[in-house]
């Protein structure tokens, strides 16, 4: 297992930002494909919110796109989600993911979640 840890949710006004964190406690450098994904309350299927794969550009949710933005440093092995102009909607559990491999030998990784609340 390659235990992802998420941190740097809270509670927050609307219109305010956080940053929250996913540590990749090996080699981030194994993971091809990480991601941000978030399940809102009440909610069993989970929302892509950001992907970063390969060289690509980052991919976004159509509902946080211009206010949300996907990073990882390799040398921290770390990846971040700056999350700007937050609004009640964007309440949820965010999970960080990570994936190495392809095809047969793909395997995914998740964390435990950051519990992210925004009031109005």
């Amino acid at each position: 297992q390659v235990p992802l840890v998420e941190s740097g949710g809270g509670s927050v006004q609307a219109g305010g930002s956080l940053r929250l964190s996913c540590v990749v406690s090996e080699s981030i450098g194994r993971m091809h494909t990480m991601a941000w994904y978030r399940q809102a309350p009440g909610k069993q299927q989970r929302e892509l919110v950001a992907l970063l794969t390969g060289g690509s550009s980052p991919i976004y949710g159509d509902s946080v796109k211009g206010r949300f933005t996907i990073v990882r440093d390799d040398t921290k092995n770390t990846m971040y989600l700056q999350m700007n102009n937050l609004e009640p909607e964007d309440t949820a559990v965010y999970l960080c993911s990570g994936q190495t491999g392809v095809g047969y030998n793909a395997q995914d990784y998740w964390g435990q979640g950051t519990q992210v609340t925004v009031w109005s």
